[in-house]
């Protein structure tokens, strides 16, 4: 996928490792807007601390960070301008951070996605694409990667550009020639 242009609502999604951050990164950088990085992820040990440092390097002092673990829809509605573009990484730490909380998983997915119709500005959400493989072993990693599929398909009927990388290479799922089915 070559046009790395940015409409109202992108949600990129991928595996492991597999560029979907930087993708995202790129079609906020290219706005020219101001960028607003939401991070959802929390340094509950050294390991994470470091990762979220290294991101936090590699974006550089350009991008304003503000660190949400919950209240995503809250936070959007307060950030998201037409003269700012906002990225959300990730909703797969935030879908953790939901159940860990206790919360209701589908009242905050419900709640997420009418913030996102409501959207007064650009915004980029980053999820991982957790169910191509193998069936995990134990019922709270089936649960969670049950969820997270739910959760991106949510997202995917809400955003207007959905893009799945893999191997650092962009392939657009949406808008397609293809008709779209609901699940």
């Amino acid at each position: 996928m070559t046009d790395q242009t940015l409409p109202r609502t992108a949600l990129v999604v991928g595996g492991a490792r597999s560029g979907k951050s930087r993708f995202a990164e790129i079609l906020a950088e290219n706005s020219g807007l101001q960028k607003i990085y939401v991070a959802t992820g929390a340094a509950h040990d050294g390991e994470m601390a470091e990762r979220i440092a290294l991101h936090r390097d590699q974006r550089g002092p350009s991008w304003e960070t503000i660190e949400e673990q919950l209240d995503l829809a809250g936070v959007l509605s307060r950030q998201c301008r037409p003269d700012r573009v906002v990225l959300v990484d990730c909703l797969t730490l935030w879908l953790s951070n939901i159940l860990f909380a206790d919360k209701d998983l589908s009242l905050e997915t419900e709640r997420l996605c009418a913030a996102v119709r409501r959207l007064d500005g650009p915004c980029v959400f980053v999820s991982n694409e957790v169910g191509m493989g193998i069936v995990p072993e134990n019922r709270l990693s089936r649960s969670f990667r049950d969820a997270q599929g739910r959760l991106n398909q949510s997202m995917a009927g809400v955003c207007q550009k959905v893009v799945f990388v893999a191997a650092g290479l962009p392939l657009l799922l949406k808008p397609s020639s293809q008709p779209e089915i609901s699940l």
